[in-house]
């Protein structure tokens, strides 16, 4: 996870283990005697492409900065049932209190990983790339993005400081595409790309005459977005082009055959299952 702020990452998990600790873990309190040794495993139950195996040595690691996680995985590597996934070993009670958020963060990271993956696999051979969305977790973006990436799909925008991209709001308040296009174009700076969501041929016409960069086809049906992809190669065949909205597992190839370059999921962050990953604590 080398492109991942650090420092954001084990605020993130000490926050996270606030959350789940409060003033102590009294189960463990109540019945480990202190300084009991203990080995803890994570073990794949089903097939999975793990993502945050990072995330969760942070979790161990804070709670006691000797904590080490030994993986026997990698982000991103597809994994099979049975497997497995990282072994740890240090107090007992330091593995207790840092169990549930180091497995919701591994479960939830890896479901996304698992469920790109899918989705990249089904485009393989065309020229589309899948990317994500900010239909993110609140305060887990920069990990299920990393997630998604682990996947194999890259990202989308970051946040809202990270791009513009001119959706319908900002087209009603503008006064229409070529208006919002033309204020964009003059405030923000030559480095910055200017997307803008087109429903129809005037749109897009006037997103292309307007100097757009992007063209982002949103809630179109495959007919549809074949035939804005047509018009727009013909008009202007460096632009580029990205699909998004009711696009699922057995649509998205032909999607990606249409000729876009980007198709943008949702799913990926707000709708991927949890993996189903145990932790085992022995003592020893």
């Amino acid at each position: 996870m080398n492109w991942l702020d650090e420092g954001a990452l084990f605020s993130q998990i000490g926050a996270f283990l606030t959350e789940d600790l409060g003033r102590g873990d009294i189960t463990t309190q109540a019945t480990i005697a202190r300084n009991t040794r203990a080995r803890g495993r994570f073990l794949a139950k089903e097939p999975m492409v793990i993502a945050g195996l990072e995330a969760v040595e942070a979790v161990f690691s804070t709670l006691d900065a000797q904590q080490q996680l030994e993986a026997f995985a990698s982000d991103g590597e597809e994994v099979e049932a049975g497997k497995v996934i990282a072994r740890t070993s240090g107090f007992a009670d330091v593995l207790l209190a840092g169990e549930r958020v180091a497995l919701n963060l591994l479960q939830r990271l890896s479901g996304i990983a698992t469920l790109t993956r899918t989705f990249v696999r089904a485009i393989e051979g065309t020229s589309a790339q899948i990317v994500d969305t900010r239909k993110t977790t609140p305060g887990l973006r920069m990990l299920e993005k990393y997630a998604v990436v682990s996947g194999g799909a890259r990202n989308h925008r970051f946040g809202l400081d990270d791009g513009v991209l001119i959706k319908g709001n900002h087209i009603a308040l503008a006064g229409g595409v070529a208006a919002a296009v033309k204020r964009a174009r003059e405030a923000v700076g030559h480095l910055h790309k200017i997307e803008i969501a087109v429903s129809d041929e005037k749109d897009l016409r006037d997103a292309i005459k307007g100097g757009a960069d992007i063209l982002w086809l949103d809630n179109l049906n495959l007919e549809e977005t074949a035939r804005m992809v047509k018009i727009a190669r013909e008009l202007a065949p460096q632009i580029a082009l990205e699909s998004s909205g009711g696009i699922t597992l057995e649509n998205v190839r032909a999607y990606a055959e249409a000729g876009v370059d980007l198709i943008s999921i949702g799913a990926l962050t707000h709708s991927a299952r949890a993996m189903d990953i145990s932790f085992t604590i022995q003592a020893g």
